[in-house]
């Protein structure tokens, strides 16, 4: 269920420029209880900065939660974050197994599962 033009689950994406800030980001998010839980894969990403087409080897994390979480998860982020422009998105889980919707209502909190389509 799309609820005020916002789905009420979110898979939020940072990247970071090594694996400890990256694992610092996904385990006081989850500590936090921002995240229910948190993945970290190395990428490669090729970016324009400063004028610049730069390659880096950076750390992608992926954090479930709900949507209402996001203000707060999204603060703790940038609290974390050594990158100036930290990439900090949100995207809208449409569909998803209720159990495992249930289990992010737990740990992170607010109330009542939120129904899916």
């Amino acid at each position: 269920m799309v609820m005020n033009g916002e789905a009420p689950y979110l898979v939020v994406q940072v990247s970071a420029g090594d694996s400890e800030a990256a694992w610092a980001i996904a385990q006081t998010s989850v500590a936090r209880k921002l995240a229910a839980c948190a993945q970290v894969f190395p990428i490669r990403s090729c970016y324009e900065w400063e004028g610049k087409v730069v390659q880096d080897d950076e750390y992608l994390v992926l954090l479930k939660t709900r949507a209402e979480a996001y203000d707060r998860l999204a603060a703790c982020i940038r609290e974390l974050h050594r990158y100036e422009v930290p990439e900090v998105i949100a995207l809208p889980i449409v569909r998803g197994s209720d159990s495992y919707l249930r289990w992010v209502d737990e740990v992170v909190g607010g109330g009542e599962p939120q129904s899916q389509p």
